[in-house]
């Protein structure tokens, strides 16, 4: 199993950024899937998840309406569009998968979900 994180980089306040993580090794389509971030001497956090077949997301609050989750099953890909960004967005970012093949609840605690692979660092600096 394997996820791989990309689109990460340097970007100034405000700026945009669209992450991609290309998933292999498991039957993407019928899991729910999220990212998490970690910030510089901080715990992993949970952000962002969407169900398997995408019609649901939630958000945590500090990116809500900023960030929008998505995925293309037939590509095996899941996305993270992130606007208006803040130097606080600051953090390695990792595509998670559910542990459970459930696709109900989507569960907001990190500790639902495996992280596989590295992530991608996001950088928001003037």
């Amino acid at each position: 199993l394997q996820l791989q994180a990309s689109g990460g980089g340097l970007v100034q306040p405000g700026g945009s950024l669209r992450l991609s993580c290309a998933a292999s090794g498991f039957t993407f389509s019928g899991y729910v899937m999220a990212w998490a971030r970690q910030a510089p001497g901080k715990e992993l956090e949970w952000v962002s998840s969407i169900t398997d077949g995408g019609s649901h997301k939630n958000y945590v609050d500090s990116v809500k309406g900023r960030f929008a989750i998505s995925r293309d099953n037939a590509k095996k890909t899941l996305y993270l569009q992130m606007n208006s960004l803040k130097p606080e967005d600051t953090a390695v970012h990792y595509c998670a998968k559910k542990r459970d093949a459930r696709s109900w609840p989507l569960p907001r605690e990190i500790s639902a979900y495996s992280t596989y692979g590295q992530g991608t660092l996001v950088t928001v600096s003037s």
